[in-house]
């Protein structure tokens, strides 16, 4: 008898102190939670409801006058900037990934993805400073829409090459095998067969590289300068104006007017990214 109350009291003490932990485990995991989700929902609705109340008519069809009037101008230049980065950084990014997935298992391709996880840990007024120095001075093109666009496209195309390269490793090779039975050339494999059936992983990473560039302000400080007037085409030695800067130096005027127009240009940016986020979602969502 004193043997199984033994055995009982040990297991009721151990069960105890699972308890215990369990419930100091949770405790932490929401204590944690909290401090990620209080901020970040504090920071949004902040956003939301000042960015919101600058909205008006007039801020989509007027450029800004100092620290007054719309965002015209900075709304267009952020669209030309980014999507002007894609227009480098997809073909060359998705062609990487592509060598990678299909053919780089050799030096090469080792060093190519070395550089490109390199490229990603590099910190972007680093490149910023880097396309100052050559394109804005060294090439005489100063301030202007190209050297900001080549600028993100630098940094996009790491990201784009690894996810296409992952992409299209998933791709069974079963399919490859079935095409080359059938006689496909390689390039017809390559790019009827394996993109193809990789596209949505790769659409998501040109969505990711877009999310990227909507939301960089560093590397355009020194590129693409900044400027109160619409964009007229002009490709070099002509500013642009982008929707971070006014965040960024906006909100640091002491007038009503620049903080409103920087809570609205806020607000713009944080329904760009949760577009393109959604957009990745409904790209990657299985198809019945």
């Amino acid at each position: 008898m004193s043997a199984t109350f033994d055995v009982k009291a040990r297991r009721s003490a151990l069960e105890t102190k699972r308890i215990v932990s369990s419930a100091v485990g949770w405790g932490l995991c929401g204590l944690a939670f909290l401090l990620v989700a209080v901020p970040l929902l504090d920071l949004v609705l902040t956003i939301t409801i000042k960015g919101a109340s600058a909205f008006s008519i007039s801020l989509f069809t007027t450029s800004s006058n100092g620290v007054t009037g719309g965002l015209l101008a900075a709304i267009v230049g952020t669209a030309v900037l980014s999507l002007g980065s894609l227009v480098f950084a997809v073909p060359i990014g998705v062609g990487a990934g592509m060598y990678l997935s299909e053919y780089g298992q050799n030096r090469l391709g080792s060093v190519i993805r070395f550089l490109s996880d390199t490229l990603t840990g590099m910190p972007s007024i680093v490149l910023g400073y880097f396309s100052y120095i050559t394109m804005v001075i060294g090439l005489g093109w100063q301030f202007s829409a190209l050297a900001g666009a080549i600028t993100l496209a630098i940094m996009v195309v790491p990201y784009l090459a690894r996810i296409t390269e992952l992409s299209l490793q998933r791709v069974p090779v079963q399919m490859r095998e079935a095409a080359y039975a059938l006689g496909a050339q390689e390039r017809t494999v390559a790019f009827k067969v394996v993109l193809a059936a990789g596209a949505p992983g790769v659409i998501t990473g040109v969505l990711l590289g877009l999310a990227i560039s909507v939301g960089e302000t560093a590397p355009l400080i020194y590129t693409a300068g900044w400027s109160n007037y619409l964009w007229n085409g002009k490709l070099t030695n002509q500013p642009i104006g982008y929707l971070t800067y006014v965040i960024w130096t906006f909100i640091n005027q002491p007038y009503k007017s620049a903080h409103a127009l920087a809570f609205a240009a806020a607000l713009l940016v944080m329904l760009v990214v949760l577009a393109i986020n959604i957009g990745v979602r409904v790209v990657l969502r299985p198809r019945t």
